[in-house]
């Protein structure tokens, strides 16, 4: 695949991106408004106090606890079961997300996530698919392991990363192992039809947009032109695509690097399903133009936009990990 090839290709999918990002923007004003816990548009997790279990009361389903207490026990280094601490961690947009955390005999504690299924999210993605996506990347190897389940949510592993910023998108080391990792990503065979769903995902935002917008949001929006601007972009691109399994939220907050080896972990498969390739390439370049720490976190900043010679080294590295370089 020349990288012209990929350039001109490329080229037609940032417009599709633009157009899923301004329906991303005109949906979050809905989840502004339907959740009012909601930290921020980001899958960026940061700590809140800690408090002892039985000081949260409810908040642990008892499916869950009954699991905690198992897996505690289960472990050796863990000195006290009933010693755990629980910190809510901010910035989960469709989850209530807790860190669990037990004292042990050695340096470091015993850490387990902890992740309550949000109500409502039907219109942003498919739980089921999300569910199945996660025991499958477990199995794989790839992000955190599942520990267990329970009737709305499961626990996971903790892993001893650091979550990316939006700066560090654009370290040119850091941007290289995300190619390479986003390639990895890519070759992965998730079972399902391997049908792309980014078009009918387009259609269903749309008008799940229109039914929440108001009049005025609509116009600014411009989504009484996305319509046919969405089947302009499906009929150019119907044909000849490179279909892989993509993560297709790319942003910073969903990127984990382990400092001491360098490696990368990709996280939270909400939106993840079959979709062509450079779909995920351009949502991750889109993503660069984005800070979900501002008071306008659903607006992105183009200025931000990465250069020709930026995007070029990451397809440079992205094709040099299947052979083509």
């Amino acid at each position: 695949m020349p990288l012209n090839f990929v350039d001109k290709r490329f080229f037609i999918f940032i417009f599709s991106q633009l157009s899923f990002h301004r329906l991303s923007s005109s949906l979050a004003v809905y989840r502004k408004r339907a959740s009012a816990s909601t930290e921020g548009l980001s899958g960026y997790l940061v700590m809140d106090s800690a408090e002892k279990v039985d000081a949260i009361g409810s908040r642990l389903p008892t499916e869950a606890t009954k699991i905690l207490q198992s897996l505690a026990s289960s472990w050796d280094d863990v000195v006290d079961v009933d010693a755990l601490q629980v910190i809510r961690l901010k910035g989960a947009m469709t989850n209530e997300v807790y860190q669990i955390k037990w004292p042990t005999n050695r340096e470091r504690s015993r850490k387990v996530i902890v992740r309550i299924y949000g109500e409502g999210v039907g219109v942003f993605f498919d739980r089921e698919l999300e569910i199945k996506t996660f025991e499958f990347m477990s199995k794989q190897g790839q992000g955190p392991r599942l520990l267990g389940r329970f009737s709305n949510g499961r626990i996971e592993e903790f892993i001893r990363a650091r979550t990316l910023s939006a700066c560090d998108l654009r370290d040119p080391d850091i941007s290289a192992l995300i190619a390479s990792k986003l390639k990895e990503f890519h070759d992965l065979s998730m079972p399902g039809p391997k049908k792309p769903l980014v078009w009918d995902r387009l259609r269903n935002w749309l008008s799940a947009a229109k039914s929440m917008c108001s009049a005025e949001e609509m116009q600014s929006l411009r989504l009484d032109a996305m319509e046919e601007e969405i089947e302009t972009l499906h009929n150019c691109l119907a044909a000849d695509q490179h279909i892989a399994f993509c993560h297709n939220d790319l942003q910073y907050g969903n990127i984990m690097i382990d400092e001491d080896t360098r490696s990368i972990t990709i996280i939270d498969y909400e939106y993840a399903c079959y979709n062509p390739l450079m779909f995920d390439i351009a949502n991750h370049f889109c993503e660069m133009a984005a800070d979900y720490h501002t008071e306008t976190p659903h607006l992105l900043d183009y200025s931000k936009y990465p250069g020709l010679e930026e995007r070029r080294r990451f397809l440079h590295v992205y094709l040099s990990c299947s052979g083509q370089f």
